[in-house]
This record gives C-alpha cells, structure tokens and sequence, in this order.
C-alpha cells in the first residue's frame, strides 16, 4: 500500500508510517484492537502494593493486566523495559522473549514511544526495588503515526499546551490533576445543592432575545425558521420564568457564550452555575454561595489556597462592604461627586483612569472600581449595595432606592459570584429594561433590550426571589492556584493559526495568543 501524504510530513512520521506494512505483514492490524481486558490501573497497583516485598510477590503472584501508552522503552538483547502510561499513571513492564515469544517480542522491538499496547504477566520487584509487571503476554493495540514532542519530560510551550491539549494531558501528567480537580468541585456544588432541595435544570442555548447580563452576544442562523439566533449569554431570565411556573429552587450548571475579547480571566465560552431561590433573598443567597465554595474547596482538601503572590484563607469570616463605601473610602472619590458625571469624569481623568467607550455612571464606577479596588481584595469579601444603574435586574434597597440588594463576591482580586435579590416587580423592570434599550440604541452594544416574554412572565406575579451566579472557571483558578483561565479549560480559545485579526494585540496568555478586539471594554462577569 503506498504511505500516504500527510500534512508536515518528516523522517520520523515516514518510518512510522512504514512500520504499519511491517505490522501488517506480521499479521497485526495497526488499528484493529476493539478491545483489551484490563484488571488494574497503575496508580491502583502501586497504591495496593507499596510495601510488597519481593520475596512477598513471588510467594503470592499477583497476576495483572494492563493496558496504555509506551512512553519509555530500553532493550538488551532477548530482553527489554518498558514504561506503559494510563489514565492514572504509569508503570514498568518487563519482557524476555523466552516469556512472551518470538512474535510478541518482535512486536515490542518495533513499537515506537506514544504507541499503546496491552501487557499480561505477574508483579515483582527488580534489582532495585521498582516494582514492574513481568510479562506474559504482549499486545498491540495501535500504532501512533506521530512522535511524541522530543522533550518529552516536560512540554513546556503555551500555545501547543492549549492548542493540542492531548500533548499536554500525555506529558504533564500534574495537568490532568487539576481537570480531575475540576470535575471533583462541579461534583461537589451540585451534590449541595441537590441536597438543599434545589432541582436541577436546562435552559435554552439558542435564544430568540439575548438576556440576563451586559454583554454582547454571539449571532448564529436558524436555517429551517429562517431567524437569526443568539447564543446564551446568561440563564437567568428562563430560570427566573421557572420560578414564576412554580418550581421554587433551581439551578443550572450551564455554558454562557459572550463576544468579547479574552485575558487571563475570560474565554468568550465559560462555565457558570446559576441558582434561585423563592421566597429568599440577598442575604440567604450570600449565605448560600458561602456554603457552596466552602464545600467545593472541602472536595480537594483545602482551607487556604496560594495564589501568585497571595494565600487566602477560607476559613474566617467573609467580609461584607458597601460598594460606595469602596469607591469613597479605599478609592478616594469625594461624596459629593459620586453620582456628578462630570465632576467624576474629570476626577477619573486626574487619576489617568481610562474612561470606556458609551460613557456613563455606572462604567465610570465601574472602571474606578477596577481601578483601585479589585485587586485588593483577596480574602473572600461580598461587596454589596450596589446602585440601580448597574443593576437593571436587582430589587431596591426599601431603605434606600437609589441602591440594590446586590452583592458580588471577589477571591484573589478578581469576581467569582454575583446575585440580588432579584426584582419582581414588571412595571420597575420595564423601565430599567427601556433604560437599557436606549443605551444599546446609542451605541452601547452590552445593553439589554426590553424583553416583553419576560416582562409577560412577572406581569403574572414571581414571589420574592433570591438569585445568584458562580463563575466555576474562575472558582477552580482561585482553588487550584491557577492564574490562567487557559489553564483550568480543557480546550480555551485561541487564534486560528495563520490567521491575523484586524485589532488584535498580544496578550498575557502565552505566545501568539491575541485579545480579540470588538471595540467593548473589558468585560464584567455578570450574573
């Protein structure tokens, strides 16, 4: 069979492409394994067996099979190790072709690093106390085409880390431990709220009216309806419907999908929880999302986490501010100028804050508020009383109208929850929905528009509600210790290669990594 022509072809793949006739005239299908019997994983054998002495496994064999990936391999003579990875580690095998024969040696002979195979035989302890599997049997289960990268102890380029995420899994094993992290939190956080009696459920993707944060959306087509579709950029509005249907508490593991640029804390598609709960508000969902992250950080064993320069200890009190307490007290803004647009912009200016595009109070709060707070605040802290005007779905403060009962919570300097006590009043909800479309008519493109379902849907009466958002990506960066969002998704976002974006700038993620620029600010993770 002639080798076929493979994109970036070398020496290498070339060899490896001869050796499938080699296979073949052996009588071994490269690929046609459809399964292999597997008994024991590595990790498991080493745990179980650790203080199994030689002479202990020669007097009670213990048989074994195993099956996954040769990453190390030396011969000598009609004998030869190997090093075989799987899912949770891995482990030497030894071969004599007295044992295994002379076709299954000449299988092992030929096999190259990354191919996988499946081994047979019994655990013993070599000459220097590593405990191997001495084969009985050797099986090929599929040929890997491509090397793997030549320093193989240690992949340590970015953009290949990200852009061929298998490498990195392969090479750096101590990666895959925080995606098993991952999975052990958003294991944890359903498991509790479950437990408090919260029903799970899914909401639309594809949305007719994007809603329930400011932010703008991804625009796709409906070929059979023959609409334009907007992807999710938040649950909140179907939950909230959900909740004036009558299920009473609810939550949503869900994918949210924004369209604008990317840092070292946004990926344009992320993860979030978002919870609600009737007849509660605010304060129980501040509550509550303490709960949660506290029992998420418990999964993996931990009650202060060091993160970049900072630790941050889990297990006192959370700290609850005002967020006009924050911009006049730690940011300096003078009272009398907090809600004076112009007297704030030129203080803004003095202090060489940048000013975002479309103006107005709330992103000059905004901008302030990242300017001189965020970063500072590493201990879990909930900011909360937030004002109206970047609040649109948040019921007022019955002391104080011109405020919310908002909160958000930061960890390490940067947002990981957001909630109120959400409003339910349609006729308020209208006006700030209308307050929202002239904004996006003049230009703002983040801006909501009004939502006549949704307002329909209060019209016919929600009870008081308390909601709240998690930004599971940033909650596992802040619990794993990771500083990139990049390194707690599995397949982030990147630049198409060979390809150049008008407004792309380099940015803090890893080499030829670009911020997609749309012309917004940074984005705010909403609820």
């Amino acid at each position: 069979m002639e080798a076929p022509n493979l994109p970036d072809m070398n020496d290498q793949v070339r060899q490896r492409l001869a050796k499938l006739g080699e296979l073949a005239a052996a009588g071994v299908a490269p690929f046609g394994a459809t399964s292999f019997p597997v008994t024991h994983h590595a990790q498991a054998i080493a745990d179980a067996h650790a203080d199994a002495t030689a002479e202990a496994l020669a007097a009670s064999p213990v048989n074994v099979a195993v099956a996954g990936r040769v990453v190390g391999k030396r011969r000598m003579g009609k004998a030869g190790f190997a090093h075989v990875q799987d899912g949770t580690g891995r482990i030497q095998v030894y071969l004599k072709c007295d044992d295994v024969g002379e076709a299954n040696y000449a299988l092992y002979k030929g096999c190259d690093l990354g191919d996988i195979c499946g081994v047979t035989g019994r655990l013993f302890r070599t000459h220097t106390g590593e405990l191997s599997v001495h084969v009985a049997a050797y099986t090929h289960l599929a040929k890997a085409i491509r090397p793997l990268p030549e320093k193989f102890h240690g992949l340590t380029d970015k953009e290949t880390r990200y852009r061929q995420r298998y490498l990195d899994l392969i090479v750096n094993p101590e990666v895959k431990d925080t995606f098993i992290k991952r999975s052990r939190i958003v294991s944890r956080v359903r498991d509790i709220l479950t437990g408090l009696g919260y029903l799970e459920v899914e909401t639309p993707m594809l949305q007719d009216q994007p809603g329930g944060a400011a932010a703008k959306p991804f625009v796709t087509h409906h070929n059979a309806l023959g609409v334009d579709k907007f992807l999710r950029i938040a649950p909140e509005l179907y939950l909230k419907r959900l909740i004036v249907g009558g299920f009473e508490r609810v939550f949503e593991i869900n994918r949210n999908f924004r369209n604008e640029g990317m840092d070292l804390t946004h990926n344009p598609e992320f993860t979030m929880l978002e919870f609600y709960e009737a007849y509660a508000d605010h304060r129980v969902l501040m509550d509550r999302t303490e709960a949660i992250i506290r029992g998420a950080a418990d999964a993996l064993g931990v009650t202060t986490v060091a993160f970049g320069e900072h630790t941050i200890d889990l297990t006192g009190e959370w700290r609850r501010v005002g967020f006009c307490d924050l911009l006049t007290g730690q940011a300096g803004v003078p009272e009398g100028l907090l809600y004076d647009l112009g007297g704030l912009t030129t203080w803004a200016k003095n202090k060489g804050i940048e000013l975002p595009k479309g103006l107005n109070l709330g992103k000059l709060w905004d901008a302030i508020f990242g300017a001189f707070v965020e970063a500072t605040l590493v201990n879990p802290t909930f900011v909360v009383d937030y004002p109206v005007e970047i609040s649109p779905l948040a019921k007022r403060k019955a002391d104080n109208p011109a405020l919310t009962d908002r909160f958000e919570l930061f960890m390490a300097g940067r947002e990981i929850a957001n909630g109120f006590s959400e409003l339910n009043d349609p006729l308020d909800q209208r006006q700030r929905f209308e307050a929202q479309a002239a904004q996006k008519a003049a230009g703002d493109e983040e801006s909501q528009e009004v939502d006549e379902d949704f307002l329909r849907a209060l019209e016919h009466g929600m009870p008081p509600t308390g909601g709240a958002g998690i930004g599971i990506d940033r909650l596992v960066m802040v619990l794993t210790g990771e500083t990139s969002i990049r390194d707690v998704l599995l397949f982030p976002a990147m630049k198409p290669r060979n390809v150049i974006y008008p407004g792309g700038i380099p940015s803090q993620g890893g080499a030829g990594d670009v911020i997609l620029s749309h012309g917004s600010p940074k984005p705010k993770e909403t609820k």
